[in-house]
């Protein structure tokens, strides 16, 4: 490895974690929509989902639209514009997005809206695929999930101040039982989005981030006798597009069915959600800071402090966060507890994401089955914890898939942010298995999807062995 690749490049990662905190921002935001729109165009649970749908089934067609002009013009397109000017387009895409929302608004139009966030999530496409391998190539391979884990931190970041700022900008400062939401309400918080992804795309324009990092190219010319001109050749690339598909999934799904669960089955209101939406993507932030110690020291003794102190400050952010919105903070100190199991589960996986994928995948699974199984704030709580396990699973599945693809990594990183559809496929699917079953048990859905990624962890392991990759090897080097 290159010595230049010997510590993470914090001057080129920081402007590059702007755009994470976007994505989160916005996804988490569109949790706070649905249940508006549900109401406001009277549609059933499975239709509301479409607001999760139109978003993340925006990921796949950017994806088929970068393939097609990368076909046209034979060349990779982020190869050929480079990985800065790529973000910044991307961020211009989304901005015009949000133009639609004024409109939309003015007109009360469902398919307007729809459209809109739409072209955000095409602008959000090209994005990801240019920031994620970005994030893991700005340093150490040893250390590229534990960075790309803390630009997920920075994501959720966005998750939990997302829901409460949204619902402020809807349902105004004073809110009562009676509350309703306006539509036209939604049109000022997004317009203001649109002009921030402006101003970002023309400060990353500027910014020292590389146009194609050097790690990335130490690939290619190290495979320079290996003869494979697709990253669909390799099997762990295809066995991750679909555990991201179902990872995206059952992230998105578990949130965007709770309000629908606590306000049919525990009697919320619409306006009461949103301080337990933000404490489940919260809890991913909480998740992800834990999991990115080791991309900030090699000192194994200050990594097992950080591991304390990183979860309760980002757990201190969100009650800062919901103190200023003057929610009752009480039901929410229990959940402290919770986070120990977070801990002891990142300290169990001691830093190789196959591992890491494995443990928290099953902790999922549990948190799910108490869910469906128990009643009240007890289930709340389980359902929210998910967060927690789903939180540096992004990361890791990422890490997995684009490993030794070198040349071939942005066309991976493409193929992969094609299958965030999942996002809204799997939402919507939840969704109308909870006309059948229940909302409570529609949450079977996301232990079929942990199951599988429990699956990939193991066997994901396993290939990339037999093509000389070990990552527990990578790791003890590192350290």
């Amino acid at each position: 490895m290159n010595s230049t690749n010997a510590q993470t490049k914090w001057g080129q990662f920081i402007p590059l974690v702007i755009v994470f905190f976007f994505w989160g921002f916005v996804a988490a935001s569109n949790d706070i929509l649905i249940p508006v729109f549900k109401t406001a165009f009277n549609l059933s649970q499975g239709e509301s989902q479409l607001v999760a749908f139109a978003f993340y089934i925006a990921y796949t067609v950017g994806s088929l639209i970068y393939m097609g002009i990368s076909f046209v013009l034979k060349e990779d397109l982020i190869n050929k514009i480079g990985y800065k000017n790529g973000l910044s387009c991307g961020l211009i895409i989304s901005a015009l997005g949000t133009l639609l929302f004024y409109p939309a608004a003015n007109t009360g139009s469902f398919t307007l809206m729809l459209s809109g966030l739409f072209i955000v999530g095409l602008g959000f496409s090209l994005q990801q695929t240019v920031a994620n391998p970005l994030a893991i190539a700005l340093g150490p391979i040893a250390t590229g999930s534990q960075r790309l884990t803390l630009a997920g931190g920075i994501n959720n970041f966005g998750t939990t101040i997302g829901p409460l700022i949204v619902s402020f900008a809807i349902f105004g400062p004073h809110t009562n039982a009676t509350s309703t939401a306006s539509i036209e309400s939604v049109k000022i918080p997004y317009l203001v989005l649109g002009l921030a992804f402006l101003l970002v795309a023309i400060f990353l324009k500027f910014s020292s981030l590389p146009d194609k990092p050097e790690l990335i190219v130490e690939e290619e010319l190290a495979q320079g006798s290996i003869n494979k001109n697709s990253a669909l050749q390799y099997p762990q690339l295809i066995m991750g597009m679909i555990a991201i598909f179902l990872y995206v999934g059952v992230e998105v799904s578990t949130a965007s069915n709770l309000p629908a669960y606590m306000e049919s089955k525990l009697g919320f209101l619409t306006k009461d959600v949103a301080p337990y939406i933000s404490l489940y993507w919260a809890s991913l932030m909480i998740g992800r800071w834990t999991g990115a110690v080791e991309a900030f020291t090699n000192d194994l003794s200050l990594q097992k402090i950080l591991r304390f102190i990183a979860p309760y400050l980002a757990f201190g952010i969100f009650l800062a966060v919901n103190a200023i919105a003057n929610h009752d903070l009480t039901p929410f100190y229990i959940y402290g507890l919770i986070i120990l199991v977070l801990i002891a589960a990142d300290m169990a996986s001691k830093g190789n994401p196959a591992r890491m994928l494995l443990i928290f995948s099953f902790c999922g699974i549990v948190a799910l089955l108490i869910g469906m199984f128990t009643t009240g704030i007890v289930s709340v709580y389980a359902f929210t914890s998910v967060g927690l396990f789903c939180s540096t699973l992004w990361p890791c599945i990422f890490t997995l898939a684009v490993s030794g693809l070198g040349k071939n990594t942005s066309q991976g990183s493409n193929f992969l942010i094609m299958m965030i559809m999942g996002g809204g496929f799997v939402s919507v699917f939840q969704g109308m298995v909870a006309e059948s079953i229940g909302i409570q048990f529609s949450y079977v859905v996301g232990v079929f999807c942990f199951a599988y990624l429990a699956f990939y962890a193991w066997s994901a392991s396993k290939t990339l062995k037999k093509q000389g990759i070990d990552f527990d090897k990578k790791i003890a080097a590192n350290h």
